[in-house]
């Protein structure tokens, strides 16, 4: 009969490995950003969908992901603005606010009026990289076309990984192809908008930000 007696140091080493890996496998391989301070403020930057159209302002999203998360998040949302709009404005909310993690979830307004992906795409882009630039870390959502079947946008999962960001690309289809979650056909109403902050949070929480 064999005996394998495995050594005490062999299963230090081990536990070592699986305390390494574990982080990275329950990440679910969502990029990790650096972990947000107590005092750490988050700029939730979009349209109307982070502004909170459809219903109150302590029902938007910002609004309720700084209750789960316990840090301070901005609301930077303006209905009806398009990416371009929000490429110009941003310089002076990064400045303003300092923040450690952009929140960008925008570009819906550029897909309702048809201006154009790859435009759209692009200043998404500059807006990632004018973050990064700054040190910010940025969390990407995905914003559904327009249309029955209310599809992602594909531009938004080629930023995420191109820039190698934590990306929500999923929710808000999921949102608004469910009618007992929205106010009308492109806004969440407060049910909608908890549970876009609890799926953000999630991915936060994969990201190793909180």
């Amino acid at each position: 009969m064999c005996v394998s007696i495995t050594s005490s140091s062999h299963v230090k080493r081990l536990c070592y490995i699986l305390l390494v890996l574990l982080p990275i496998a329950c990440s679910n391989g969502i990029p990790s950003i650096s972990p947000l301070d107590s005092n750490a403020v988050v700029l939730a930057f979009g349209n109307s969908l982070t502004y909170g159209t459809g219903a109150s302002t302590a029902e938007s999203y910002p609004a309720v992901l700084e209750g789960l998360i316990h840090r301070k998040v901005i609301n930077a949302g303006v209905p009806g603005e398009v990416t371009s709009q929000g490429l110009a404005r941003l310089p002076e909310f990064l400045d303003k606010h300092q923040p450690a993690l952009l929140i960008l979830c925008h570009g819906g307004n550029d897909l309702l009026r048809r201006t154009g992906e790859k435009q759209a795409a692009d200043n998404l882009r500059a807006m990632t990289r004018m973050a990064k630039k700054k040190g910010i870390d940025v969390a990407l959502i995905g914003v559904p076309k327009p249309g029955l079947s209310v599809p992602v946008a594909g531009f938004y999962e080629d930023i995420a990984r191109e820039f190698d960001i934590p990306y929500e690309g999923e929710i808000l289809a999921d949102i608004l192809s469910t009618s007992s979650l929205k106010s009308d056909m492109i806004h969440p109403n407060s049910r909608g908008y908890a549970e876009l902050a609890q799926s953000i949070a999630v991915l936060l929480r994969k990201a190793q930000a909180i």
